[in-house]
């Protein structure tokens, strides 16, 4: 453990972690960034080590390429010292190699959903055996259409299986998902609303036509390590990290009109620090785990706010602290009023000479908080019967139908 760089639990795992281990369900909710993967890999690897029987033996669906990516890595490398293996599943690429790693029956297959399918209809992803299920960003995934695959996945499992489901919001949606898929489930939520505090956040009130060369301003800055710039169009973010590249940073675009192999380039050199910039869109950045950005840029606000919890904790991840910038214009006010009605707070206003517009920065009358700012944890430690549990891997009644 301390070679994967772990020392002590974070809340999330320490809170979920005991319970996934006598074979309960599990609904975790927390920020981004905040060690959602190992929370469920570790009692998953576990499990598996209990028995040797063929696999696949635990299914974690993922809802995009670069997340499912990742959680094979951490799963990995979690996994180092055992006989464990795992089989990574997602579109744009040949299925080829996946196929092959399935034949050699893995006992973790980490998937996204439409490639998934496609190979259970041909036959290759044989899903009898699963014993574990876990759902990792399920509101994401439900945010990019997703729902209608996973009950596909969900009728091909066995009935009786262990069921984890993580996510940094719960909107009703999900929280039906949840009630169809959990059997009374241990709920751990932590504050899953609010940014974590180990990242600095302000508004930035400034002219469209200013926008460049204030994020100029915050780049060119001796705190800038690393940044993530965030746009609302695939366009937008193709023309800003030419623009930026032009300009003389080392930056990449990562959007969906993007193939496998240029996504997977452009974040390999930002993960190898080859690039310190990062402009991307959120559907392309979902997932997106980076360690050490020291920035997030809002050049556009987001579409929802429930967007803006997700965007800015991809800096201040593993309790390292980071800066988030978002820059607003007069048309973005009622999305303010509204996400910081979301987050239970005024959003700090901050000013950099000459970026400011006046009409803009007037509007300083922060929302009133509608909750408290404390860190508060919500356990449900309802407890199935204890006929349900059996060491290593206790499967809980499950239905992939409407209850």
């Amino acid at each position: 453990m301390r070679g994967a760089g772990f020392v002590d639990p974070r809340p999330i795992q320490a809170d979920t972690i005991p319970a996934a281990l006598e074979g309960a369900d599990v609904l975790g909710l927390a920020q981004t960034g905040t060690g959602k993967t190992a929370a469920f890999a570790l009692p998953l690897l576990d499990q598996l080590l209990d028995t040797n029987d063929p696999g696949p033996r635990a299914l974690v669906l993922a809802p995009t390429r670069e997340l499912a990516t990742q959680i094979d890595a951490e799963i990995r490398l979690l996994a180092k010292f055992t006989p464990l293996k795992t089989a990574l599943v997602f579109g744009g690429v040949s299925m080829r190699a996946q196929i092959s790693a399935l034949r050699r029956r893995p006992d973790v297959v980490v998937a996204c959903p439409g490639r998934l399918l496609d190979l259970m209809r041909q036959g290759f992803a044989k899903l009898g055996a699963i014993e574990t299920l876990v759902l990792d960003e399920a509101d994401h995934m439900f945010d990019m259409g997703f729902l209608p695959d996973i009950r596909r996945i969900l009728a091909a499992l066995p009935r009786e299986r262990q069921n984890l489901l993580f996510s940094a919001s719960m909107p009703r949606e999900i929280r039906h998902l949840a009630d169809e898929v959990l059997y009374e489930p241990h709920i751990v939520e932590l504050a899953n609303a609010d940014p974590a505090e180990t990242i600095e956040h302000a508004l930035y009130p400034v002219p469209e036509t200013e926008k460049r060369a204030l994020l100029e301003h915050f780049l060119a800055s001796s705190e800038c390590t690393s940044a993530i710039v965030f746009t609302r169009t695939k366009a937008r973010a193709r023309r800003l990290a030419e623009q930026l590249g032009r300009a003389g940073h080392r930056a990449v675009g990562l959007q969906g009109n993007m193939s496998q192999g240029q996504r997977d380039r452009a974040m390999r050199q930002f993960r190898e620090k080859r690039c310190d910039v990062l402009v991307a869109t959120d559907i392309a950045a979902r997932g997106i785990d980076v360690s050490g950005v020291s920035h997030v840029i809002n050049y556009d606000v987001p579409n929802t706010p429930e967007a803006y919890t997700h965007r800015i904790g991809r800096t201040g991840r593993a309790e390292l602290e980071g800066i988030a910038c978002t820059f607003v214009t007069r048309e973005n006010w009622e999305w303010v009023r509204a996400t910081e009605r979301l987050i239970g707070q005024p959003i700090p206003r901050r000013e950099v000479k000459g970026f400011t517009e006046p009409e803009v920065a007037a509007e300083k009358r922060p929302t009133r908080a509608r909750t408290t700012r404390g860190r508060s944890s919500r356990s449900n430690t309802r407890q199935r019967p204890q006929s349900n549990r059996r060491r290593g891997g206790a499967r809980s009644r499950s239905s992939s139908t409407t209850r």
